[in-house]
């Protein structure tokens, strides 16, 4: 997946179409989703990273995983690297 395609205010969904964030910006080869929209408890309020390797698809302006929502949200980053 080139970083290029993936541009700041996309939204991200998993393949089943459910919403998991708002692209901030590309860092490093992964998408860095927006504070407001990252996260659920204890990691909430920060930025959660996911690897450009999970994007099956940009189309307008959606990002698609190629994972359901539940199971990409488990391959979210922190900043680190490690998972979320």
């Amino acid at each position: 997946m080139s970083d290029s395609r993936v541009k700041e205010h996309m939204e991200v969904i998993g393949a089943d179409g459910v919403h998991i964030g708002t692209v901030d910006r590309v860092e490093n080869g992964r998408i860095k989703l927006t504070k407001a929209d990252s996260g659920e408890g204890r990691h909430k309020g920060h930025h959660h990273f996911i690897d450009l390797a999970l994007v099956a698809e940009v189309e307008g302006q959606t990002v698609r995983l190629s994972a359901n929502a539940a199971v990409a949200v488990t391959f979210e980053e922190e900043q680190s690297g490690k998972p979320a």
